[in-house]
């Protein structure tokens, strides 16, 4: 007799594992499948953002950044410092620590929540069975009321780079050097790709970025993207635009790379290569050819605005649906899927789904970017506060980038947020609250910011929408 339960969630990443404890709280007979082994060859929890994406490259990164402020910041607070160095073991095995604790930390929520864990492959079948094949070789079939796919996504390879683990690697690789290599090439000037770059360069890789396409973050704002491939150039980042590679060759320990740009064709050799050019959704013998679920030509699962596939009671969430591969998306979906399997109106504010890359500065956004709602032909009005306007800021001898709030020039109504600068991801959180609720420039502008922090570069970029900034002088209407 197979185990059934009410809702059966596959995978265990931050879509996953959030919706199945949501769904055991709720009351419901909750089971989530996770075939993810970690370094000690168990099954770990949280995904790829817990165990080789979001949290491991955050630790990276601050960790090379106060390495970064102790080599050449620290000296303008008068604080010196001799005999300065990196142990990158002790880095890496920090980071290890950090994904130990937090991953295990869901299996200890799974607990106290009641959620079953199923350690395996999990795969649908008709009629809302779910084959587990277990770590053993094992085949098991569950039944479920309900079935929530959350089986994430994984690193695109291209074949002029094949990853061989050592010289070439993706960006699970890249979080596991165990020295900083002298030439570093990273394939890709995406989020991941800027990071992991920023993370190697900042402990004295020559970092060589190579991006295909002609325009830099062609999806952010941009003069949020220029200011951010001025500044990471500065930081010693080689971005090179319209570079695309064709080829590579390995010697020993090195990797040459060939490539064309605007001057024909190119080659570069490299200690060592990161291949970061975006991910795919996993789908690979998740679904039985009668399962009726139905995937697009590229692996995403179709779904609706709520989520639910082309099979009442299947619903997929995160990387393998529609929208950006975000954490923070897929564990939203997740409450919102089980939200709505218990008879809930609950639903997703897509438009509001706030972006982050996480180098320094940091380089965030949420609603709409300028090109875009001039494409759209809507009229706004801009206002922008520098940080180096801002007193904390400079206080914090960190004062690079500035605010931008974009709002409708007829209703004031703000339509979007973007920041580069410090604590970009936190202060446009705060303009991400004000549009959920509907808010003008206005009433931002009105609200009490204390003072002296960051945030109030988010008080006065409001304020200059519409002309009245106090400590920057105003733009004059044309």
């Amino acid at each position: 007799m197979s185990q059934k339960f009410d809702i059966v969630v596959i995978g265990a990443g931050p879509g996953g594992y959030v919706a199945a404890i949501r769904a055991a709280q709720m009351g419901f007979k909750t089971a989530c499948i996770e075939k993810y082994q970690g370094k000690e060859g168990k099954t770990s929890l949280g995904g790829t953002c817990l165990n080789v994406g979001c949290i491991p490259s955050k630790a990276l990164l601050d960790s090379t950044w106060k390495y970064h402020e102790a080599e050449e910041s620290f000296k303008i607070h008068g604080i010196a410092v001799k005999g300065l160095a990196m142990d990158v073991g002790t880095m890496i095995a920090r980071k290890d620590t950090i994904v130990k604790n937090l991953t295990g930390g869901i299996g200890m929520l799974f607990k106290a929540n009641g959620v079953t864990l199923l350690e395996g492959h999990g795969k649908l079948l008709a009629n809302k069975q779910v084959e587990v094949t277990g770590l053993d070789g094992k085949v098991e079939t569950v039944a479920a009321e309900n079935v929530i796919i959350a089986s994430g996504s994984r690193p695109i390879e291209i074949p002029p780079t094949p990853l061989n683990g050592d010289t070439i690697v993706d960006s699970t690789g890249a979080l596991d050097f165990t020295a900083v290599p002298k030439r570093l090439g990273v394939i890709g000037a995406g989020v991941i790709g800027l990071e992991l770059g920023s993370v190697w360069a900042r402990l004295g890789s020559e970092v060589t970025v190579l991006e295909a396409m002609d325009k830099f973050l062609p999806a952010v704002d941009e003069q949020v993207a220029k200011e951010a491939q001025k500044v990471l150039t500065k930081q010693g980042l080689n971005i090179k635009l319209g570079a695309r590679v064709t080829g590579s060759s390995t010697k020993g320990k090195t990797v040459t790379v060939e490539y064309t740009d605007a001057e024909g064709e190119q080659k570069i050799t490299f200690d060592k290569v990161i291949v970061a050019v975006g991910r795919r959704p996993v789908t690979t013998d998740l679904l039985a050819a009668d399962s009726g679920v139905n995937m697009d030509e590229r692996g995403f699962i179709f779904v609706d605005d709520y989520c639910t596939t082309s099979v009442p009671g299947v619903y997929a969430i995160g990387d393998v649906v529609r929208g950006p591969m975000l954490a923070h998306k897929a564990s939203e979906e997740g409450i919102m899927v089980v939200e709505r399997i218990a008879g809930h109106k609950a639903q997703m504010s897509y438009d509001l789904i706030p972006g982050v890359i996480y180098t320094h500065p940091e380089i965030a956004w949420v609603g709409k970017n300028e090109q875009t709602l001039k494409a759209e032909g809507v009229e706004i009005n801009i206002g922008v506060f520098p940080f180096a306007a801002s007193g904390r800021a400079m206080a914090a001898n960190d004062t690079t980038g500035f605010v931008k709030i974009i709002a409708d020039a007829k209703t004031d109504r703000i339509l979007g947020g973007h920041v580069i600068g410090p604590s970009a991801a936190e202060l446009v959180q705060q303009i991400a609250i004000a549009m959920e609720f509907g808010s003008s420039a206005e009433d931002v502008g009105m609200m009490i910011f204390s003072h002296p922090t960051v945030s109030e570069a988010v008080h006065e970029a409001a304020l200059a929408v519409n002309g009245h900034a106090i400590h920057v002088a105003n733009r004059k209407k044309r």
